[in-house]
């Protein structure tokens, strides 16, 4: 993969071009009609799915038509009802109602303001940094309210309440996104999908392979810079990798206007291609990454509900509520390495952001694997407890272990620092390194590979489970 370089530059590097007094006239109606913008259509269209999601599931928690009466599972003695048909087809059209609005939300608002950022300006490349880390702490804010304030509702008001109190939030979140569309910084992309250009560069590289390249890059096909056809075009130089790639580009015998792009692609669409394809190794690094996460959000939860969880004589944390750990130690960190560690290292390595996107993440994978060693040690003592105490069939909750829940926030506090790190650091590198095209949606791959992570997550619980099913009494 190629290197990102210490001024954290673009894999891309845009050939300057000279705006005439029109172009600047439009990209300045772009500004002050920002809400005609294709983006921004989809983002309210997306927030409008997520708050119907968010309604659905408040009134099946809400009406005792819609969900089967209450049953603690702790208890051996429970004869817990299943959901009827009906209502199960009503609860996964509102979760993936939620799914849906949610995940084009996550992935279009980053990028969105990203782009309020000129990323070529030094000091609004910083302010873009700063931006990202501060998206990660209103996230942080966010979550800490949700699992202290909201879990608290739900165990003690109703889960219909819980889910309602959300989606108040979301509404307040749309009307403020909405109040600020007048300012908003625009960019309207010309041209076709460059999803689809993309998919065109491999189909032609496909169909050209028995073709031999040339010498000279110079010889590949791409629109004259100076033609009337290059206005509002992306141009980007050839780079000498993945050769394989230029074949889309060969010329062969004689080219027309225009071209199929099917089987003759601009080198600037092969560039791009290039582009995405070396963030693929990055993007499957960050799915390990995320493989932990699903771990200490779902395995630990379950070890905290076997454990003491007292904070005082009257007060008991919900095992709900245990994520909080790494979101208080966000809390602190973030500001900290933003304004004082930021511009401290910068000192030394004369970059804005302080470090490489890429040496954040690399800081953040390392961490990510501590915190799953540190993870497996308080397991073992977790156990060594219940087998000393002739604990290992005890009732979750009902029964707690004698071993304080915060024994588990040793490895919460190591995650909390990767996820600074990966998060913040994967986010710029892939809308810095994404072709301008594509920039709008180039947050999705973090996202991708989250999803990719909670699914590997699930596979490796399985393996683990099928390979232990008749070593433990649990039968995995």
């Amino acid at each position: 993969m190629a290197a990102t370089s210490d001024s954290n530059a673009n894999l891309s590097i845009n050939l300057p071009m000279k705006l005439d007094e029109s172009s600047k006239a439009h990209e300045a109606w772009d500004r002050s009609n920002g809400y005609l913008s294709t983006f921004m259509l989809i983002s309210l269209h997306l927030i409008c799915i997520l708050q119907v999601g968010l309604a659905l599931i408040t009134l099946q928690a809400h009406h005792p038509k819609l969900r089967p009466p209450a049953c603690n599972i702790f208890l051996p003695t429970s004869n817990c009802e299943k959901v009827s048909k009906g209502n199960v087809v009503f609860l996964f059209f509102a979760i993936y109602l939620l799914a849906l609005g949610n995940g084009g939300v996550k992935a279009a608002l980053p990028s969105h303001g990203a782009d309020q950022f000129e990323q070529k300006d030094i000091k609004e490349a910083k302010r873009m940094s700063t931006f990202f880390n501060s998206l990660l702490l209103s996230i942080v804010v966010g979550g800490s309210v949700s699992l202290t304030f909201f879990v608290w509702v739900q165990d003690n008001k109703g889960f219909d309440r819980g889910f309602g109190l959300s989606f108040i939030a979301m509404f307040l979140g749309s009307i403020i996104l909405v109040c600020g569309l007048p300012w908003y910084r625009i960019h309207v992309v010309q041209g076709s999908s460059a999803i689809i250009e993309i998919v065109q560069v491999y189909v032609a590289a496909i169909r050209n392979r028995k073709l031999r390249l040339p010498e000279d890059p110079s010889e590949l096909h791409e629109i004259p810079i100076d033609s009337e056809a290059a206005l509002l075009q992306e141009f980007l130089p050839h780079r000498d990798v993945y050769r394989w790639l230029d074949k889309a580009a060969i010329r062969s015998g004689n080219i027309d206007q225009s071209p199929n792009p099917w089987k003759l692609c601009r080198v600037t669409q092969v560039e791009n291609a290039k582009i995405i394809l070396a963030m693929v190794p990055v993007f499957l690094c960050s799915i390990i990454m995320t493989l932990c996460l699903a771990q200490l959000q779902t395995f630990s939860v379950q070890q905290g509900a076997t454990m003491d969880t007292k904070l005082a004589i009257s007060f008991n944390i919900p095992p709900a509520s245990l994520p909080i750990i790494p979101i208080i130690f966000l809390l602190i960190a973030v500001p900290i390495y933003d304004r004082i560690l930021v511009p401290w290292i910068c000192k030394f390595t004369g970059i804005p952001t302080g470090i490489t996107y890429l040496q954040r993440v690399g800081v953040g994978l390392i961490l990510s694997a501590m915190s799953m060693t540190i993870a497996g040690i308080v397991e073992v003592k977790r156990k060594n407890v219940a087998k000393h105490h002739n604990m290992l069939d005890a009732t979750p909750v009902l029964q707690p272990l004698p071993i304080s829940v915060f024994w588990l926030s040793f490895q919460y506090f190591v995650y909390g620092i990767a996820d600074m790190f990966t998060y913040v650091g994967l986010l710029e590198f892939f809308y810095s390194q994404a072709p301008q095209s594509i920039k709008s949606i180039s947050s999705c791959f973090l996202w991708s590979s989250m999803a990719f992570g909670f699914y590997l997550s699930s596979i490796t619980v399985k393996i683990v489970n099928r390979a232990t099913k008749g070593v433990t009494k649990s039968e995995g």
